[in-house]
This record gives C-alpha cells, structure tokens and sequence, in this order.
C-alpha cells in the first residue's frame, strides 16, 4: 500500500487531469458564507454536503473543495455516465490520493430494502445505520433532506444536482456528512449510491423505487481524513476547482 504524505499528494494533482471549465446553464452562485456555529449543507454537484456545529470554516472549505475536486476528475476520466462504477472508482481514487482514509468502498444491493420507499427514505434508512452513535448527525442528515424536499422545482441547487447525478435511466449521488472528532480530527460519513431503473429518471431523490424495475446500489463507511495531508494541498486544490466552483456548488437553505 503506498504512503499518502503531503509530497505525494502535490505530485498527485499536478498530474491530475479536469475537464474543460465552461458556463453550465445559471447564474454564479453567490460566495458560500461558511459559519462553524451552524449546521450546514449544500449540494455540490452530485454530491449532497452536511456539516455539524463545530466543524471549522477551513474544513468545511476543504471538504467542499476534495469532493468538487474528485467529480471533476472522475467526468474527466469516465466520461461515459452509464459506467457507474468506473466513475466510482476514479472518484474515490482521487479522495484516497489527498488525504481521505476509507474504511470500505464495495458496493452492496439495496433494492429489495427500499422496494416501495422513495429514494430520499432508503438514504435515510442507511444513515440511520452508519450514524447510530451520532444522533446529531444523523437529525443533520434528515434535516438536509427535508430542506431538498420542500424547496420548489427551477432553483440553482435542483438544476445543479440533477444535472450531475443522474443521465437517462441512471444516477449516482453521494452523501457525506462531516463532524468534529475528538483531539481536533474530524470525521467524514461517506454514503454512495447508483441507481438504475426500467424508465428516464425525473428527480432522482424522490423516486419510486420497486424492486422489481430499480436496482439500488450504495457503498458506506467511515473516512477518517489525514489532517497533514490534506491541509499541506489545501492551496493546490482550491486553485484546481476555482473555476469550475461557481457552477457546481450551490448552498441549501439553513439548517439551523
């Protein structure tokens, strides 16, 4: 296994390839006000974000910037959406290779678990089990996707997430839901998840699923992050996704 350290992470991303930056159909979102005394989420392209009070506004910045970093290098690389699993693979390849530490990256069915339930209550229904310690994450968690849900259709962050999760009868998105560990680490949960049906998707987080028509796939597991790591590229980083940022992330409303 090789050593992730801060030299290794800088040689990583100067070879690390994006695509083309161009205006993707609405306005700049407006600068992200990052505020460690509040619970908060936003849609980075397909990714959903949640962050715990206490997390500090350089982590939430930090976590932002990885997850926009290892999308834009996963379409890079697996350009073709249907190949969900390639695009997974690249994707975490990318997190691994900057500091991000996970525990389990195999992906398990989950259809006949959900079989009846719209896609947002099968996540809910995994994150109750991989945030069980952590009832305050898990209250973050829900309370990200009730925001989604009661906000109406034509907003920035609903035209950003479906136009990144999902293409025809395919869709992958992910979860990751970030707290404050103790002696100054902090905890990542990661939650991915593909979603392929008999039918052209509408909004994916709402859909229907039923066993007999959907296949749901999702991985899990807890990242730990090596603070040293990620920090020592925290500039590389920012510099590689800042033109790409106003068209991939959008805030959601606050949680409180």
């Amino acid at each position: 296994m090789v050593t992730i350290t801060p030299g290794t992470a800088r040689q990583f991303l100067h070879a690390l390839e994006l695509p083309p930056s161009t205006a993707r159909g609405f306005e700049a979102a407006p600068l992200i006000d990052f505020n460690e005394q509040k619970n908060q989420a936003m849609v980075v392209a397909s990714d959903i974000v949640s962050f715990v009070k206490g997390v500090s506004v350089e982590r939430r910045q930090d976590i932002t910037n990885a997850c926009l970093l290892a999308q834009l290098a996963a379409n890079k690389k697996v350009p073709d959406r249907s190949r969900i699993i390639e695009w997974y693979n690249a994707y975490f390849e990318v997190l691994e290779n900057i500091g991000w530490v996970m525990q389990d990256k195999g992906f398990a069915s989950y259809e006949e678990r959900a079989d009846g339930l719209e896609a947002h209550e099968a996540i809910l229904k995994v994150a109750a089990t991989i945030l069980a310690p952590s009832p305050t994450a898990l209250m973050v968690i829900t309370s990200t996707l009730e925001a989604m849900k009661s906000i109406e259709a034509g907003k920035p962050w609903i035209t950003l997430f479906d136009r990144e999760s999902k293409y025809a009868n395919v869709a992958r998105f992910q979860i990751a839901l970030v707290e404050q560990g103790d002696a100054d680490q902090f905890l990542v949960s990661l939650m991915a998840f593909s979603l392929e049906t008999q039918s052209t998707l509408t909004q994916v987080l709402f859909f229907k699923i039923r066993s007999d028509s959907v296949k749901l796939k999702h991985c899990t597991g807890k990242v730990t992050i090596n603070d040293a790591v990620l920090s020592g590229v925290r500039a590389q980083i920012k510099t590689k996704v800042a033109a790409y940022a106003s068209n991939f992330i959008a805030s959601l409303p606050d949680l409180g």
